[in-house]
């Protein structure tokens, strides 16, 4: 009888929790349609075409959200913002965007010796609504790339350590 009543004790206890947790969870967005689209911007040092333990984050890069139609494919809207200075970018985006394809896009950066977008790199998609499951108001973008003009001297070595790594495989 006692571990009934401690189990019937610990169920309501466990009720109470994932309801208070629904509720924090709910606070966690400040407006229901409001989003902020949260990415870094890298400098391909190595010219690799990927993050290599020499990659370097660029503040001041700016970065654009554009939305497209999914039936037309004709732009919808755009939101812009820059990189602080650990290269992360935070853009606000009004309003779901269920019905269209939205993505991050290098627009430029302020370092003139690393300011060619990386091929496949430039753009990362975003999912702009609610209906997905997640509880933040937070939407996380891949990387994007600009890379430098010349690899630096130490990229040899680097690279090196990827090839030894294939070789094993």
């Amino acid at each position: 009888m006692a571990s009934l009543r401690a189990s019937l004790l610990l169920a309501a206890v466990l009720c109470a929790l994932a309801a208070s947790s629904a509720t924090a969870s709910r606070g966690l967005h400040l407006h229901p349609t409001q989003f902020v689209v949260r990415g870094r911007v890298w400098c391909d040092t190595c010219r690799a075409g990927f993050e290599t333990p020499a990659s370097t984050f660029i503040a001041g890069a700016k970065v654009r959200v554009e939305c497209k139609s999914r039936s037309t494919g004709a732009q919808t809207c755009s939101f812009e913002g820059h990189t602080d200075h650990t290269g992360t970018y935070n853009i606000p985006v009004d309003d779901e965007h269920e019905h269209e394809l939205c993505e991050s896009v290098l627009v430029s950066s302020p370092d003139t010796a690393c300011a060619k977008a990386v091929a496949g790199r430039e753009r990362a998609p975003v999912f702009l609504n609610n209906n997905n499951g997640v509880a933040s108001n937070v939407r996380l973008a891949n990387a994007l790339g600009f890379e430098k003009d010349t690899p630096l001297a130490a990229c040899a070595q680097i690279l090196k350590m990827y090839e030894e790594v294939d070789d094993r495989v």
